[in-house]
């Protein structure tokens, strides 16, 4: 498509992020908005996630944004008749310690976590339920979205954005790959793994690094996670239960990694519908963080490290171990703050602005992600929430060196 030469707004990045801010910056009224994005919209990390979403969060802010972000899921599934397939099956956080689960939402004894999943392990000693939570597809609300923002004047370039030009400190466009350039005074940079090389274009340094996640999906043939499950996730600690010659090929194998004390989080869910064998799984057991990269570094030992992990909470994932069953590796990137937290409203020169630092919670953030951005560009009202994701938290050298310091604990 030949790009336009002028336009209200820009968005670089056709990801979720883009697209969600693509579709309520048409609702507002911005309708002459241009997408640009040198990849197919939705392929480079929006679609590698476990696509679920959770109101449960330990931070205040981000159970507001959450909620927010779910009223409007709930919104778009009513309109599109739910073209995405959002469910509300729940997450459950299981751990062997009966005080092993935080406090909140419900808990459930050791009896009853036996009695209402029988087919968890008999160590459960307790669990907590967190009910407005499930997943839906992030391929088709992306798309659902981009087909409504598109009716409404947005347009969709293949490009990647080289440049941006200013006038007296201000947007004044933006320059492709092609050549093109779009006269713009509005820039929106939801460039994903590459907001922060994008965020220097426009003259910001973004306190931004990216993560390799990588996720299994695999045929359940043993029908080991049942059809009506929840997302489930292993709230301990765990050490691989590893052969003597097993733990000698790690060795053999550079693998020292997968010997001693893993993370909690090793988690699952079922894929696809009640005649589906596909089960997802996926356990960030080492943390990768490096500059982006495609294809993304191969882990050979992902597959079979996540199966004896689910193994742990689900036994008869046990059976998987000698006979491994037919399974796909993708993943994509994390690209987070050192707080862990959105980077949402202007950033950089007058005009620019972000909507990124999504983490591991980019599609379930997504609509109200999308919807502050275009509430930050528009100059309407914000939510209490705001303030948090703002950029210019960082400013504040306290708040910088506070949040340097914390423990990085993965996702929060």
């Amino acid at each position: 498509m030949i790009s336009p030469a002028t336009t209200q707004a820009v968005i670089c990045g056709a990801g979720i992020a883009g697209v969600s801010t693509a579709y309520f910056l048409t609702a507002a009224g911005v309708d002459d908005v241009v997408l640009c994005d040198p990849l197919p919209p939705l392929t480079l990390t929006s679609d590698k996630s476990t696509e679920c979403y959770r109101n449960w969060w330990p931070d205040p802010q981000m159970v507001s944004f959450m909620d927010r972000s779910i009223d409007l899921l709930d919104l778009l599934a009513e309109e599109s008749n739910d073209a995405f397939h959002l469910n509300r099956r729940g997450y459950l956080y299981v751990s062997a310690d009966a005080g092993g689960v935080p406090d909140g939402a419900e808990s459930l004894t050791q009896a009853e976590v036996a009695e209402q999943y029988p087919y968890l392990t008999d160590a459960a000693a307790s669990a907590v339920r967190v009910q407005r939570a499930g997943w839906f597809s992030a391929q088709q609300l992306g798309a659902w979205m981009l087909d409504r923002a598109r009716e409404r004047g947005a347009t969709l370039i293949r490009g990647r954005v080289t440049g941006i030009d200013q006038q007296a400190h201000r947007v004044a466009g933006v320059r492709l790959d092609d050549g093109a350039n779009i006269a713009t005074d509005t820039f929106i940079n939801a460039a994903g793994p590459m907001l922060g090389e994008v965020g220097t274009l426009a003259g910001a340094d973004l306190p931004v690094h990216n993560e390799v996640h990588l996720k299994v999906a695999f045929r359940d043939t043993l029908g080991a996670v049942p059809r009506d499950a929840p997302m489930l996730i292993w709230s301990d600690t765990q050490r691989l239960d590893l052969s003597d010659a097993e733990r000698a090929l790690c060795v053999q194998d550079g693998r020292t990694d997968l010997l001693g004390e893993l993370p909690a989080g090793c988690h699952c869910r079922p894929e696809g519908g009640l005649d589906s064998e596909w089960v997802l799984g996926l356990w960030e057991y080492h943390r990768d963080v490096r500059e982006p990269m495609w294809p993304l570094p191969a882990d050979p030992m992902y597959a079979q490290t996540v199966l004896r992990g689910l193994a742990t909470m689900v036994p008869a994932m046990a059976g998987y171990i000698a006979d491994p069953p037919e399974s796909v590796v993708d993943g994509g990137y994390y690209n987070k703050t050192v707080d862990n937290l959105p980077l949402i409203g202007r950033s950089g020169i007058d005009g620019a602005f972000v909507c990124g630092a999504l983490s591991g919670y980019g599609v379930m953030a997504a609509c109200a992600a999308g919807e502050l951005a275009a509430l930050h560009v528009t100059g309407a009202s914000l939510p209490d929430y705001a303030d948090a994701f703002d950029p210019a938290r960082f400013d504040d050298p306290a708040y910088a060196k506070q949040a340097a310091a914390a423990p990085d604990t993965g996702q929060i």
